[in-house]
């Protein structure tokens, strides 16, 4: 994949990691690429029956590498946006272990996940308004959906940072360990999705995400009314 992003597969766990710490792991265009990538490989191995993201060193991800994005210019399809499609739509589920710093692009992408483990010193932020943009990748509809309306326009409206205990108060993440503690949590929650029948945990994430079923998998219709 990339020196910046490691990719892994274990007992039936992909394992997608940051691998940027010296800049606390934010995301430049290489980086999305080699993610976009990633997720791909892992949705198309039937031996993955489960994704974890997460980081090396203190922090999840500071956001985008905004130099790097000055710097290139953005036509048409980005890998960013490769990504950001790509766990949108991942049909196996996704977990994520955040630790640090979740600023951003850091914050949508546990909108994506379907579990969300945090460290006690983990902090998120959605800076978007701040800088003069738009909250990105259905955010805006996630978010008010998982914490309701009035919580979510207080994270995109005032864009405060929000300490690892708020967010498991609010219901963005699942459960807050300590540090040493969080990938071992994270991967053993993985393990167990693993050995689960994958046909039921991908039609039941599809019943949560709401995304349309096959019409095979629909419930019967009822009759039609006489008239």
């Amino acid at each position: 994949m990339s020196s910046q992003v490691l990719f892994t597969r274990d007992n039936g766990v992909a394992t997608i990691r940051l691998n940027r710490p010296e800049k606390k792991n934010a995301l430049n265009t290489a980086m999305y690429d080699a993610l976009g990538d990633a997720i791909e490989a892992a949705e198309s191995d039937d031996a993955v029956r489960a994704i974890l993201l997460c980081a090396a060193g203190e922090n999840f991800t500071a956001g985008n590498d905004l130099a790097d994005f000055a710097s290139r210019p953005q036509d048409g399809a980005s890998p960013a946006q490769r990504f950001l499609y790509g766990i949108a739509n991942a049909k196996k589920p996704l977990v994520a272990a955040v630790d640090g710093y979740a600023v951003g692009v850091g914050l949508t992408m546990l909108l994506h996940c379907d579990l969300v483990y945090a460290s006690r010193r983990a902090k998120l932020r959605a800076p978007f308004v701040d800088l003069g943009l738009v909250p990105e990748a259905g955010s805006s509809l996630l978010l008010p959906r998982m914490i309701g309306h009035a919580r979510a326009a207080e994270v995109f409206l005032l864009c405060d940072m929000i300490a690892a205990e708020q967010a498991l108060a609010m219901g963005i993440v699942n459960q807050v360990v300590d540090p040493g503690e969080l990938e071992t949590v994270a991967r053993g929650v993985c393990e167990r999705l693993a050995k689960k029948a994958p046909g039921a945990v991908r039609r039941t994430k599809e019943l949560l995400r709401g995304k349309p079923l096959k019409r095979s998998m629909d419930a019967p219709r009822a009759p039609r009314a006489q008239v």
